[in-house]
């Protein structure tokens, strides 16, 4: 088995050191794919000084900040270019702990899932030092998308997911051009669509306790309009 990790980086120099160390103590091994946009605060350098003894660590430098999804898709084509069994997203801020992707990667293969979602709204999954609007927010934004599209996930706007390789390769990811959660709710919509088998692992996602959350109320509610443009579609008989 081996497997690919994706997370995309943003001033995330309190995180990265720790995060790093994290998921290269995780059996089995994982290799480790990190897309900074250009971090003020030094993040690719911490990253560049970690490679010289963690040969599983790589680094795609971009020229700034250029979006999450664009950030996850240079992420997984360099991850598809070396032929894995299986691509991990998740996020740097200890959110979706590391202890996780042993399961997750487990599931997939004991299930013969092609996506595995690791998920707050399972049952056995929740979130912790969360104020009460993220609560109502994440929540609503969660059952909207489920009701209008016919989701079959409990968290459809989860970033830390685990896909089988053939799944990736079957999209054209140049014809993807949403971002944040919108990005998030897409693919799983597409691979619903598509056919692909899902599977959950219940997470407990805590809130940072280092650096600044990028989520904004903005992001969420692009992604609610994803929803109610994919919604008329699907109403209406469009394409995908």
């Amino acid at each position: 088995m081996t497997a690919y990790i994706v997370i995309p980086t943003y001033n995330e120099a309190e995180n990265i050191e720790a995060l790093v160390a994290g998921i290269m103590a995780q059996q089995p091994e994982f290799d480790l794919v990190i897309v900074d946009d250009n971090s003020p605060d030094g993040t690719s350098a911490m990253v560049e000084a970690m490679q010289a003894t963690q040969p599983r660590l790589h680094l795609i430098k971009r020229a700034g900040k250029l979006g999450f999804a664009s950030a996850e898709i240079a992420g997984i084509r360099y991850a598809l270019a070396q032929r894995p069994d299986f691509v991990l997203h998740m996020d740097a801020d200890f959110s979706h702990h590391p202890d996780y992707l042993p399961t997750m990667v487990a599931k997939a293969e004991s299930e013969g899932a092609d996506v595995v979602v690791g998920s707050r709204y399972c049952p056995g999954g929740g979130t912790k030092n969360w104020g009460l609007g993220r609560i109502i927010l994440s929540r609503g934004a969660n059952l909207t998308a489920r009701t209008l599209l016919g989701l079959r996930v409990d968290d459809c706007t989860s970033g830390f997911r685990c896909y089988r390789r053939a799944v990736l390769e079957s999209f054209d990811f140049d014809q993807i051009t949403v971002d944040g959660y919108s990005f998030l709710i897409e693919m799983t919509y597409l691979c619903q669509r598509r056919g692909y088998r899902f599977a959950q692992v219940p997470i407990i996602f805590e809130d940072r306790a280092l650096g600044t959350s990028k989520i904004s109320k903005r992001i969420i509610f692009e992604a609610l309009g994803l929803v109610l443009r994919r919604a008329v579609r699907r109403l209406t008989g469009g394409a995908d």
